[in-house]
């Protein structure tokens, strides 16, 4: 069983993070802190395997309570702010979550972070699963829900991002690459600066074109060995 402590200002963080765990059986919440002092009074107090741990709270920042702590337990870092990435990972996370984050990106940071006994693995109810398939995209001030299974490719267009679905498109207001960090590595590949293509909708490759459908999307000169790479694979 892995415990874990929640250090985050936002309650509503703290309601996502909790949603998320309890899908996750070999998990079990240790505490909540709404900012670092709190945290390190629980942590002289009780034991904890994992920290979801925020950045940017009042008079003392989660990387600043991170270099208080003397053994550390794993990290993962949940954010707003993708800037910081870097130091991140010079202190040794885990992994670094850019919210709003969906589970599935969820389950694969607790996934990096631990390694859960095989009686622990996850086996997610027919219902948890089609929701780790999907991820919320925001579109005329609604969130949709999109199963990615659904998802062709998505497209950066000025200041804002066209999703192309097998039955119509969506337009967003997100950066293509918040939605970059939310998919799949495994099953979305970025492959232009303005394109991100489902590997399973690919057609063909033909020179410096990838056809999904009807549809030619540009292959980006520093992309290219990622897309070599399909072809080793």
């Amino acid at each position: 069983m892995t415990r874990y402590l929640i250090i985050d200002d936002e309650p509503i963080a703290h309601r996502i993070i909790e949603g998320y765990c309890k899908n996750l059986p070999h998990l079990q919440k240790a505490g909540n802190c709404y900012n670092a002092f709190e945290a390190m009074q629980m942590l002289s107090e009780t034991s904890a395997d994992l920290l979801f741990l925020d950045i940017n709270m009042p008079k003392l920042s989660g990387f600043d309570l991170l270099k208080s702590l003397d053994n550390p337990p794993k990290i993962i870092v949940t954010t707003a702010y993708k800037e910081f990435a870097l130091e991140g990972y010079e202190l040794n996370i885990s992994d670094y979550l850019l919210k709003p984050f969906s589970l599935e990106r969820f389950i694969r940071a607790i996934n990096k972070a631990i390694k859960p006994d095989i009686k622990d693995t996850l086996h997610l109810s027919s219902k948890e699963t089609d929701i780790a398939e999907t991820i919320f995209i925001k579109s005329d001030k609604k969130r949709h829900q999109i199963h990615l299974d659904t998802i062709l490719f998505i497209e950066a267009h000025g200041n804002y991002t066209k999703i192309y679905l097998k039955d119509g498109m969506i337009v967003s207001h997100q950066k293509i690459s918040d939605l970059e960090d939310s998919l799949s590595k495994n099953r979305f590949l970025r492959v232009h600066k303005s394109f991100i293509v489902a590997l399973n909708k690919i057609n063909s490759i033909e020179g410096n074109r990838i056809q999904i459908n009807t549809h030619q999307i540009p292959i980006g000169q520093t992309y290219k060995t990622s897309i070599n790479q399909l072809y080793n694979s």
